[in-house]
């Protein structure tokens, strides 16, 4: 069960719901990345329903490696492992067999490649990537892709965009087996295909026409907010999107800034993950709704106020600038806690206001305001 319901528009932006068999998102809408199923900093599943975060997004590759993704399954699956019943996102490892990965090698049936934990040789197929993430039993299961280096020349990016078409054919073949299964831990999950070419705009329309045909459940662009100038990622996006299926939503995989997004939503993206909102705020970088805000600066020693003036979060509804201040100079786990919570807490309230802008027509004005002040430093 996926559906996928476009309620308006404002220019390319687009304002819906996406129904799945662990509920209802609505979109736009930022996941929040608990990568080894966990938000780094302390924050629980029972965390995130208080800050407002409608999916989780797992990682393949990690979970495979620590703790096994066969004892997930034998603990009844990722949901109830981590104690999450709202829609769960898995990524297909691609991303880290490209990036953490110093030894690989890549060939038609897959790649092997070294564990960043142990060394151990790994080796990682579309067809073992579903597998995976079937015992996960995610809602949403990423395609196996190759991540090609930024910059990569045009010649082995269009190689790489053809092998990842005859992966994607084969993870969808894959995951059709895997959900006719008596015992699978949910038949209903849904597979996402990505589009990749680099920063070529024929590549990527191309890339993006090819799968398009093979009627995914949704559809990522991958490959960017890896290096390249911000201008090139929206000029990609603004190639590729005429060519994305209307009536499926749309994900820009590891993006980003507010800033970032509200551009990108401008573009017609739909869905986007970041750990930047976890990481900012573990190094005492916090969001507010006047832009960034580093906690450490002498001057809040004795500040009374919260974080933001303006946000209900948890953290701000509690505690002074001061006191955060005193915990991250006195290294304390604390810190973490309630720097994350406010960060991620911001990130799905801005998703909400941009949610409530394209309700009411006025999201050409929020941008106007928004989108250079949110990433700018106090």
């Amino acid at each position: 069960m996926a559906k996928y319901t476009l309620i308006k528009k404002e220019g390319n932006a687009r304002r819906g719901t996406f129904e799945t068999v662990h509920g209802t998102v609505q979109t736009p809408a930022f996941m929040n990345v608990g990568t080894s199923a966990a938000i780094k900093g302390g924050i629980s599943s029972y965390d995130l329903v208080d800050l407002k975060c409608q999916v989780e997004l797992c990682n393949t590759y990690h979970l495979h490696v620590r703790p096994g993704d066969q004892l997930i399954r034998r603990m009844g699956g990722l949901h109830k492992f981590m104690g999450w019943d709202r829609p769960i996102l898995t990524d297909s490892g691609g991303f880290q067999v490209f990036s953490l990965a110093s030894l690989r090698k890549i060939k038609e049936e897959g790649v092997t490649f070294a564990s960043h934990i142990d060394g151990r040789k790994i080796f990682m197929s579309p067809e073992i990537s579903m597998q995976i993430q079937s015992n996960l039993g995610s809602t949403i299961a990423m395609a196996f892709d190759e991540c090609v280096e930024n910059p990569s020349t045009h010649e082995y990016s269009k190689k790489s965009c053809e092998r990842t078409t005859r992966w994607l054919i084969r993870c969808k073949a894959e995951m059709e087996r895997l959900n006719s299964l008596p015992d699978t831990v949910n038949p209903n999950q849904l597979l996402f295909g990505i589009n990749q070419g680099c920063v070529y705009e024929d590549l990527r329309i191309a890339h993006m026409k090819e799968i398009a045909k093979l009627d995914l459940d949704g559809y990522a662009i991958g490959g960017l907010a890896v290096g390249e100038p911000a201008a090139d990622m929206y000029r990609i996006i603004s190639a590729v999107e005429p060519h994305m299926p209307a009536d499926k939503p749309r994900y820009l995989m590891g993006v980003g800034t507010p800033g970032n997004i509200i551009e990108a939503v401008s573009r017609g993206v739909d869905l986007f993950d970041c750990v930047m909102p976890s990481r900012n705020a573990r190094h005492d970088h916090l969001n507010t709704w006047n832009g960034i805000r580093n906690i450490m600066n002498a001057k809040y020693a004795e500040d009374e106020l919260p974080i933001d003036t303006e946000c209900g979060c948890p953290t701000c509804r509690r505690h002074s600038r001061a006191y955060l201040r005193h915990l991250f100079k006195a290294n304390e786990m604390l810190a973490m806690r309630l720097a994350v919570a406010h960060n991620l807490w911001f990130y799905n309230t801005l998703m909400e206001k941009i949610r409530e802008a394209l309700d009411n027509g006025t999201f050409a004005e929020f941008k106007e305001k928004y989108v250079d002040l949110l990433d700018s430093r106090i």
